[in-house]
């Protein structure tokens, strides 16, 4: 694990590393695949320097969205999220997951709110 990680990344490393090893899985490559699955959870939720930096610039791509945290939440946390959005932030919600994530769920969720509107 890189240094810096938080204490819940190294407690999710350990218990991963240790379950591979468990179940037999990965054969000397344990602590490597475990090290890429939490890796890989804290770049997609912004824990790494770069996100972090790129934040304090003012450059992160969710910035300026109607819902905070939207790169965080989940599809029905985000649809759940909808009804206190006018048509104005439902495009601009729809434009974002179009050109990021591009979830279906949340897609058609947004869509459903726009016919309603």
């Amino acid at each position: 694990m890189p240094r810096g990680a938080s204490a819940k990344r190294e407690r999710e490393y350990e218990e991963l590393k240790e379950e591979f090893k468990d179940e037999g899985r990965y054969k000397g490559r344990e602590e490597e695949v475990a090290a890429r699955i939490v890796n890989k959870q804290r770049r997609e939720l912004g824990e790494t320097k770069a996100a972090k930096a790129k934040d304090r610039a003012g450059r992160s791509p969710d910035r300026g969205l109607a819902i905070a945290d939207y790169e965080q939440l989940t599809v029905p946390e985000i649809a759940g999220e909808l009804d206190e959005l006018d048509r104005a932030e439902l495009r601009q919600i729809r434009r974002f997951e179009e050109h990021h994530k591009g979830r279906k769920g949340v897609l058609e969720a947004v869509d459903r709110k726009l016919k309603a509107a």
